[in-house]
């Protein structure tokens, strides 16, 4: 029950947070620990019209169009003086207020009663229901992000099995040159000018594996800027597995648009830390991104709808800025969850959060992203020989479903009814995932270093810096930013640009007496799976 509540207050919206499943409260919070919670406003005025070519705006201009309304920015900083709070930033653009003070303060400002829990090795700062506000802010403030310090998502790579074949053929592996070679990007081309930017929120790179990767391309090492968001920075020896999905995301980015700049946010694994570390990129007025790439996430159901919405705003802010965000599916196909998972001993254990359901991953499907499926491909040159869906039998899988939380977006709506309709028995319409797809099975997958080390990794962790390197490319060659792609992509135009993948599935198998989740097939046509398909470059350099 929440502290602070009455006639005088509000609750957020979409704000009950709930603790993790077999997490157990230990303790409360030292009331004089010091915290940093960010508070998102509403939207000053209209929000941009993505149909329409004149609601782009640069980066100047953004806060005055469509960041907050100075009115609501001081009356957030009235409510943080009186709650004895500080102010550390206020940024009209993304719409957001950052505060510092101590727990104690905070559980009395918005009404919660913070908590440390515990389930397993897993330790955190949480709290349970909604949070409340006094009414004046009601509808003001949207979001209140980071009195919950949970991990909110895991990065979506996949490396190759020491043991070789999953049994559908041979092994191979690719560089990320071959890759775009097969999808009709030759190694030729140039993306230099544009900067991509790449949403870290864990992990580091170290230069040595960029001049090993680069050198062995003989592609020059591009220029790698690391960007630290709220207190992370680049941080390779405390990074563990999340090295791995740095230096892929590098690797490939890089690799597909040569001589691009690459910016890399790195930000904590709380809603909080992801919702800065976009902001941070798309409202960068230094590097200017013009295409972000995302390979970390996680089921709806783990997020608030408050960061949802919260997120899937920050999305179209950069669609009006003329930035292509592109987002990992998820790995488990249309599950989203591990079926097992390690103990405190290492040992494999029966994940309690999987439930044999089918899921969504976040923030792929946001209607703002462009959500990035994944493929098994095999050929040579220019020549592709197959190309299925992903799906190795064993809990690894293109990551598609449809949205349990947002609609069908106006883009999509004519596709699906045309196409092929996901929505199953019982359920309502949602937002269909992916949108594209690309190579993504490790054991055809990418040849990649990290820590001195070869290895082969892949995962729909590798196909959004893939479509991320491309975008890029195109950029350059348009001299035009191409922006939010998925309304181009759905027409009958765009479709065209695709190759369309109509073999294989994303359903989970049963495995040691673990029932299995149902799942989609690919057909022709959009689907669940791989959404539109890969990449033709060909057609996509002449339609686009």
């Amino acid at each position: 029950m929440n502290p602070v509540a009455g006639s005088d207050r509000a609750s957020i919206p979409g704000s009950e947070r709930s603790a993790l499943v077999g997490a157990k409260p230990v303790g409360e919070v030292n009331p004089d620990e010091q915290l940093t919670v960010t508070m998102v406003l509403r939207r000053g005025k209209q929000a941009p019209d993505l149909t329409s070519p004149t609601s782009r705006v640069d980066r100047e201009q953004f806060a005055s169009r469509y960041g907050a309304d100075p009115e609501d920015l001081e009356k957030a900083e009235r409510f943080a003086a009186d709650s004895g709070l500080r102010v550390s930033r206020a940024d009209p653009a993304a719409r957001t207020v950052t505060l510092t003070g101590s727990a104690a303060a905070f559980s009395q400002a918005f009404g919660v009663e913070l908590k440390q829990y515990e389930r397993g090795k897993t330790r955190y700062r949480g709290r349970e229901g909604a949070i409340t506000v006094p009414k004046e802010l009601d509808g003001v403030v949207v979001a209140v992000l980071g009195l919950d310090d949970r991990a909110q998502a895991r990065p979506h790579i996949h490396r190759r099995r020491r043991s070789g074949s999953n049994g559908a053929g041979a092994n191979t592996s690719y560089t990320p040159v071959q890759v775009g070679e097969l999808y009709g990007f030759p190694a030729e081309a140039s993306a230099a000018g544009e900067c991509i930017g790449l949403i870290e929120l864990g992990g580091g790179y170290e230069e040595e594996d960029l001049k090993l990767f680069f050198g062995g391309l003989d592609v020059p090492v591009p220029d790698v800027v690391a960007v630290g968001v709220e207190g992370a920075s680049n941080d390779f020896a405390g990074g563990g597995g999340a090295n791995g999905e740095v230096a892929l995301d590098i690797q490939v980015a890089g690799a597909m648009a040569p001589a691009a700049t690459l910016a890399v946010y790195f930000a904590p694994n709380t809603d909080q830390g992801f919702l800065a570390a976009i902001n941070e990129a798309i409202h960068d007025t230094t590097n200017k991104p013009s295409v972000v790439s995302i390979s970390w996430g996680g089921p709806e159901e783990s997020w608030t709808p408050q960061a949802m919405e919260a997120m899937d705003e920050a999305f179209a802010d950069a669609a009006a800025l003329g930035i292509s965000v592109f987002v990992a599916s998820g790995d488990q196909g249309s599950a989203d969850r591990l079926q097992f998972i390690e103990n405190e001993q290492g040992q494999l254990v029966r994940n309690p959060e999987y439930d044999g359901k089918a899921h969504v991953n976040f923030p792929a499907s946001a209607p703002h992203a462009i959500a990035c499926g994944g493929t098994r491909l095999e050929g040579e040159g220019a020549v592709i020989d197959s190309e299925t869906v992903w799906n190795d039998g064993n809990g690894w899988a293109s990551g598609g479903g449809v949205s349990a939380f947002f609609k069908p977006p106006a883009w999509q709506q004519a596709a699906l009814a045309e196409l092929n309709p996901v929505t199953p028995p019982g359920k309502k319409p949602g937002r269909g995932v992916p949108d594209v797809a690309g190579d993504a099975d490790a054991e055809t997958g990418y040849r990649m270093y990290c820590g001195g080390k070869a290895e082969v990794a892949g995962g729909t962790s590798a196909v959004a810096p893939l479509w991320a390197g491309i975008t890029a490319r195109l950029n350059k060659e348009k001299q035009r930013q191409l922006g939010f792609l998925n309304t181009a992509l759905y027409s009958s135009t765009g479709r065209s640009c695709l190759r369309d993948v109509t073999v294989g599935t994303n359903a989970i198998a049963a495995s040691q007496g673990v029932k299995g989740t149902p799942g989609y097939e690919a057909k022709v046509g959009w689907d669940c799976c791989t959404g539109l398909g890969t990449p033709n470059g060909s057609a996509l350099r002449a339609a686009l």
